[in-house]
């Protein structure tokens, strides 16, 4: 096994921006590997990422972008349970990343439970429509599929992010959390778009 040098996690730190002990955890369990450890520590963020979900977040603050000289605006509210936390970088950057998401893709609600059942419906019933001559079980599952397409394209959390497509915002979400060790939520976004109603 390669010796874990002082260097080395500190490169480590400066790339995940965690402590010195998790980041040389994480090279002695990855023999060295820079990448390797930043994926082990990515894994174990994201759980521990989903131990913070319940905690309660009533901080946090309201950012703003305007898009397409003054053609788009967005207003997303994100949550945290700190005021510190709200104010600090990993925060704003995110609560940037969220707005410009939102003027980018324009989704309908934050996750699919805030989805209007009545939309749900009508969806279901046009995919259900566009394959009548199937059997019904076929159908349902074809339909099921359909819907889960739905969701990931018009529900914030689910979408791949613009920035980084192989990420949905969910999971940026969850780095940030494992990265700044509170709950974080999007509580509601509002998106303007001249000439629209």
């Amino acid at each position: 096994m390669p010796e874990i040098t002082a260097s080395l996690v500190k490169e480590l730190r400066d790339k995940t921006g965690l402590g010195m002990m998790t980041c040389k955890e994480a090279l002695m369990a990855c023999e060295g590997d820079t990448e390797k450890a930043i994926d082990w520590l990515r894994k174990k963020g994201l759980d521990a990422a989903g131990k913070r979900t319940g905690r309660a977040t009533k901080e946090g603050a309201v950012g703003s972008y305007i898009h397409m000289n003054g053609r788009i605006g967005v207003l997303v509210e994100l949550n945290s349970e700190t005021d510190f936390v709200a104010r600090s970088d990993d925060f704003q950057q995110l609560l940037r990343d969220l707005c410009m998401q939102v003027a980018a893709t324009a989704p309908l609600a934050v996750s699919s439970e805030d989805v209007d059942e009545a939309v749900i419906a009508k969806e279901r019933e046009i995919y259900a429509d566009q394959v009548t001559d199937k059997p019904a079980e076929v159908i349902e599952k074809i339909v099921e599929g359909k819907l889960k397409k739905f969701f990931k394209e018009q529900c914030l959390l689910e979408q791949p992010f613009v920035k980084d497509p192989d990420v949905t915002v969910g999971d940026l979400i969850k780095n940030v959390m494992a990265k700044i060790g509170e709950n974080i939520t999007v509580r509601r976004f509002t998106r303007y778009q001249l000439g629209e109603d």
